[in-house]
């Protein structure tokens, strides 16, 4: 997704906070620099929902397939629909697929490390820019949910306004 006008005064008011970037004049070299910062992993590591994660990614990757027998009928049918559809995918930064999650993995120690298990799967490290467009704590334990997901390009640094003309 790529970021919105709506979106580009939080980017230039964290350019402008940042004394190194700041200080750099308009050029085209300089919004690819400046891009190329605020795309790469946020510091300190700001974790966030994944917005896809497949069925194969969850359940190819240290499942453990003996708890998906025990699971009722109920819980297992919740499991199944969950990646229902065209791409056989979740998306975790939803609350009610992750409630889904929690409905289906719960009771004993061995169905909780499952679903320990699967939250691996469902969060990431977010970059820079991403940070700047999220809600939540971004914590491993709470990770935030993002509202903008990509990369930020040197046409949205110059769009900004981060810097004048000379």
């Amino acid at each position: 997704m790529a970021l919105i006008p709506e979106q580009l005064p939080a980017l230039k008011t964290s350019i402008l906070a940042d004394p190194a970037l700041a200080a750099l004049p308009l050029s085209t070299a300089n919004a690819i620099f400046i891009a190329n910062e605020y795309n790469k992993a946020a510091s300190p590591v700001w974790i966030v929902w994944k917005s896809k994660v497949t069925q194969d990614e969850i359940m190819q990757n240290g499942f453990d397939w003996t708890r998906v027998d025990n699971l009722s009928i109920g819980p297992a049918r919740v499991w199944e629909w969950m990646f229902d559809n065209v791409t056989k995918s979740i998306n975790p930064a939803k609350l009610n697929v992750r409630a889904g999650i929690d409905a289906v993995w719960k009771g004993t120690a061995s169905d909780l490390a499952v679903r320990a298990a699967v939250y691996v799967h469902c969060k990431r490290s977010a970059t820079r820019a991403e940070k700047l467009y999220t809600s939540g704590t971004g914590s491993d334990a709470s990770p935030a949910t993002l509202e903008f997901e990509g990369a930020v390009t040197p046409q949205n640094v110059i769009d900004c306004g981060w810097a004048t003309i000379p």
